[in-house]
Parts: C-alpha cells; sequence; structure tokens
C-alpha cells in the first residue's frame, strides 16, 4: 500500500508557511459551511492524513464538471490538485493519452487500492453493446466497473453522473444510465448541477479528507450542507414574489428592477442547490442575479420538463405590496365572517338548550 503525504508536508515543502496554511484551512472551512473550530479540524487533519488519492475518469459528458472544477476560489483548484489530492488519473488535464493514460490508469488502481475515490463524471450509455462511450477500445463501462470494484467511494460530479442530463432524455437512444443505477451498493454521493459548482465540488473533497467520510447526505444521496435548501429559499429576490411583484415579459420594467422571475419560468422553488449562497466565479454571481431564471439543473428530468421558460409549478403567494388594500379588505371579511358563523352557531345552540328547558317539553318527555 503506497505511502503519501499529507498535505501539509506538502505545502511545507512548497514554502508556505504555517500562518497562510491556517488561513488556507479557515477559508476553506467557511466555504462548507461549517462551525466555529472546524478550521482547525481541518488543520489537524491535513497535517496528519495522506492526501486523498482520486481517480477522476469521464463517460458520456461535455466536460463541464472538469472546466467548474478548475474555475474553483476556495480553495484553488491548484491548491488542491497539487497539495490536497492525489489526482493520478483525469482524462481532460492530465498530460498522458492512450496506451500511457490506460496504464496510468491501472497502475493508480493498483497502487491505491481501497484507498481511493472515484469521482464519474458523465454517465454510462447501455445500449448498442455499450458502442456509444469506447475508451481504450472497450465500452466505458467496463473501465468504471474495474474502477468501482477497488474504490473507496465513489462520487457523481454534476447531473450527468447524478441524474443521466441531457444524454438520458427521452427517449434515451443511447440507454445513459446514472452512476446509482449500475452500483446500487457502493458507498457514493450526488453532486448534480450542470455543471456542479466549484467550490462544492472542492469542499466536498475536502471534507471528505478531514473527516474521513461521506457528508450527511438527504433522501437522495446529495450533501445536505449544499442541497439542503432550496433556491427559491435562499433567493434574493423572494421578497418580490412574496408581494406579488413578478417580471412579466424579459423587456418590461419588472425585469429592468429585478423583480422576481417566477412567472417567466423560473425553478427556484422546486430546486434544491447553493447557488444563490455560493455562486460562481469567485462569488460574482449566479443565473438569477444575471436576470435568468432557474432551470433547475441539479434536479431529476430537468430536461424532460417541458421548456425552461414554462411555468410547472403552482405556488399561492401572498401579494401584500401590490395588492394591500384587496389583502386587507380580504382579512377583515373573513373575520367578519367568522364572527357572524360563530354567533349563528351560539343563537342556534342557546335555542335547543332553551327548548328543552320549557315545561311542555318536559310533560311530552314524562308521558312517553
Amino acid at each position: 500500500m503506497a505511502r503519501l503525504e499529507t498535505t501539509a508536508e506538502v505545502l511545507r515543502n512548497k514554502g508556505v508557511s504555517r500562518r497562510d496554511f491556517m488561513k488556507f484551512c479557515a477559508i476553506t472551512a467557511v466555504a462548507m459551511g461549517l462551525g466555529p473550530g472546524a478550521d482547525l479540524a481541518i488543520a489537524q487533519a491535513l497535517s496528519t492524513k495522506p492526501r486523498l488519492p482520486v481517480l477522476w475518469i469521464n463517460g458520456l459528458s461535455c466536460s463541464c464538471c472538469t472546466e467548474s472544477f478548475l474555475r474553483t476560489a476556495h480553495p484553488l483548484a491548484a491548491d488542491i490538485i497539487l497539495s490536497m489530492i492525489a489526482l493520478d488519473y483525469q482524462d481532460t488535464i492530465m498530460a498522458a493519452a492512450g496506451d500511457q493514460a490506460n496504464a496510468a490508469y491501472e497502475q493508480a488502481i493498483e497502487k491505491y487500492k481501497g484507498q481511493y475515490i472515484l469521482a464519474l463524471e458523465g454517465n454510462v450509455p447501455l445500449n448498442g453493446q455499450g458502442m456509444y462511450c469506447i475508451d481504450g477500445g472497450k465500452p466505458f463501462y467496463e473501465k468504471l466497473k474495474q474502477g468501482v470494484e477497488h474504490a473507496k467511494a465513489v462520487v457523481a460530479w454534476g447531473t450527468c453522473a447524478s441524474w443521466g442530463c441531457v444524454q438520458a432524455a427521452s427517449p434515451n437512444p443511447t440507454g445513459a444510465t446514472p452512476l446509482h443505477k449500475l452500483f446500487p451498493n457502493k458507498p457514493q454521493i450526488k453532486v448534480p448541477g450542470c455543471p456542479a459548482i466549484p467550490e462544492v465540488m472542492s469542499s466536498i473533497l475536502t471534507y471528505i479528507i478531514t473527516y474521513d467520510r461521506l457528508p450527511s447526505l438527504d433522501s437522495q444521496g446529495r450533501p445536505e450542507m449544499f442541497y439542503g435548501v432550496r433556491v427559491h429559499d435562499q433567493c434574493y429576490r423572494r421578497a418580490h414574489f412574496d408581494a406579488g411583484q413578478f417580471v412579466e415579459s424579459w423587456d418590461d420594467e419588472g425585469a429592468r428592477s429585478g423583480l422576481c422571475l417566477y412567472k417567466m419560468g423560473c425553478k427556484g422553488p422546486t430546486t434544491y442547490n447553493a447557488c444563490p449562497s455560493t455562486r460562481w466565479n469567485n462569488g460574482v454571481s449566479f443565473p438569477i442575479q444575471s436576470g435568468h431564471g432557474c432551470i433547475g439543473c441539479s434536479e431529476q428530468n430537468f430536461w424532460d420538463q417541458q421548456s425552461f421558460y414554462d411555468r410547472i409549478t403552482t405556488i399561492p403567494h401572498m401579494g401584500t405590496n401590490s395588492t394591500a388594500e384587496t389583502v386587507g379588505v380580504a382579512a377583515v371579511a373573513g373575520v367578519a365572517a367568522g364572527v357572524a358563523i360563530h354567533g349563528a352557531a351560539t343563537m342556534v345552540r342557546h335555542a335547543c338548550c332553551d327548548k328543552k328547558k320549557t315545561p311542555e317539553a318536559n310533560d311530552d318527555t314524562s308521558k312517553s
């Protein structure tokens, strides 16, 4: 079993000071949303535990998750690849190709057997005996199976690996299949998104290094720390939704002033992801902030749920700003109706009681 250096050893050999190392740990803890003392836990783990071996392979994909990962800012992708993990295989960015790449994959599996994380980007086509994705002269499924067999756990990067994504869109002629349907008994984690958020990907690797386990997952196998809250509930335009203030067309005043995009097809109310809190490009923006509704790319079957611009959900809202008088009158009317109904019911109840107490009622009862 190969001996790997710790992250702290690698950084120290590169001339990184203890002060900068602790700053790195603090930034990482904040990015993961961990509580007080998490930076010290990360520092302890990175100082004592060996780097995490990761083998990253690509099936049917556009490599957008790789592109996304390379743009992570906290921590930098270079810090992760060169210091935090031992990335011995990555289809897109590695120098080797052809037979050399195949040999590197097999050597890494043998070297880190039972220690490594297998990261899958893209999915697996099963139709046509796997001919729609050939890797090293063989169906990609065989390469994936070889890697999964000896992996400590597997990570499904992006919606392609997690749910199938556009490759699995109806009628799915290639038989594109997500990871969990192929290896349901292997410890795994889904990190959906098209692509997945850079800091979410890097933070998950950091968490696994620090705690030597997968993070807490929701019922669909996604990390709760990033997929536990709806986009709708984190969105800065939520107040406009509650007030009934919506963009009605892409060129109206509401669009220019930043009103809610729900009527334009925004899927934020049914999508769970960290886009509003983490954002993209080092926290610069996310789709809704850029003026486009959420398309729900981290959810199952988003590609088959009609147009991105169709409103497919029905969610009641108060509209308290736009119809304040109407809401006020309705509320008063509701209270008045309630009082009237309660009063009528009380009168009927008293009338019945009075009737039972009359002498005639008592006489009739005694005669019977």
